[in-house]
């Protein structure tokens, strides 16, 4: 068996890790391509995984991200057919939607956000199987693309599933010259250049508020260069700012605060036991809404009602699930 995966954002090297391995252990051969944004390409290096760069994210606006998703799709046509995959597998790349079908690839998808619009449209309805949290409700998946007999429902996070055999590396925090004697507060920017960003003041308060608060130290993990710019700008000691990617999954389980306007290193957070906030300002999610609901998650309205503060309870996954599970229900697009 032939799998062709494709890697678009940061945190797809991450899910996709174990799903590869996996695969690879039952004999099949794996084409791993990706696109340049944010820390993808670096994930896929510091992970070890094998892949071919094409093309780059085509930034905010939508002719941008027409432009990038035409020229890519059409960079990555040579290289898909000459490996000629017997099955396709992303977590929400529309480039693999767009040359799955007319290569009559049967495709899986991935994805545990239902509110990414044209995003989600194109990539599932062109899939045969659509991977997802079984927090999300069906009438939204449904309205998102994709059809009931489409779902392979899974439950937990997809984070329990990559985490379940991690183990925190203290050398990221050494690297980068971390006194865990302070508070680690580990902080993700908001998705500025996805379709479902919305402004995000509350963020740059939470910045200002970590840049000049005593016996703290800030990771930030920056989406773009911009974002990096723009805190190194601030000149405080507080502020730490790597300028390669890093194992940002150790340096959560060793912070003792996380905020994240994102997703994924919201339910890392979740999965590795570590106090929480979301900053999100988009339109929140089924899995999102169901952790806050359950207390894991806390919605952050104020910078000021972050609790800067020691925690002494041990980091680790909470509740670690089997990968193959996800395996089986990628296979199932070939049924």
């Amino acid at each position: 068996m032939k799998v062709w995966f494709d890697c678009t954002a940061a945190a797809h090297p991450l899910v996709l890790r174990p799903v590869i391995e996996r695969f690879r252990d039952r004999g099949a051969e794996v084409l791993v391509t990706a696109r340049e944004n944010g820390e993808t390409v670096g994930n896929l290096e510091r992970l070890g995984i094998d892949h071919l760069v094409v093309g780059e994210h085509g930034g905010a606006s939508k002719i941008g991200k027409a432009l990038a998703l035409a020229g890519r799709s059409a960079r990555l046509a040579s290289p898909v057919w000459e490996f000629r995959p017997d099955l396709a597998v992303a977590h929400g790349s529309v480039d693999l939607a767009v040359l799955s079908k007319p290569f009559f690839i049967p495709s899986a998808q991935m994805q545990d956000y239902e509110f990414a619009g044209l995003q989600r449209k194109v990539a599932w309805r062109a899939a045969r199987k659509v991977l997802v949290p079984d927090s999300i409700p069906v009438d939204r998946l449904v309205k998102a693309g994709a059809s009931e007999k489409k779902l392979v429902r899974f439950p937990g996070l997809k984070e329990d599933y990559y985490l379940a055999d991690f183990v925190p590396d203290p050398s990221v925090a050494e690297e980068l010259g971390i006194d865990l004697d302070r508070v680690l507060v580990i902080v993700r920017p908001p998705p500025e250049t996805a379709a479902y960003h919305a402004d995000n003041p509350l963020y740059e308060e939470v910045i200002d508020r970590l840049a000049g608060a005593e016996n703290v130290s800030a990771v930030i993990i920056p989406r773009t260069s911009g974002q990096g710019d723009r805190a190194r700008a601030r000149n405080s000691s507080n502020l730490i700012v790597p300028d390669k990617a890093v194992d940002a999954q150790s340096l959560i389980a060793f912070a003792d605060l996380v905020v994240s306007a994102g997703g994924t290193m919201n339910r890392e957070a979740v999965a590795l036991g570590t106090p929480v906030y979301t900053t999100f300002a988009g339109k929140m999610g089924g899995v999102d809404e169901a952790l806050i609901a359950e207390g894991s998650l806390k919605l952050l309205e104020s910078a000021d009602r972050l609790d800067l503060v020691k925690r002494n309870d041990p980091t680790g996954p909470r509740n670690p699930r089997d990968p193959d599970l996800l395996v089986e229900g990628l296979l199932s697009a070939l049924a």
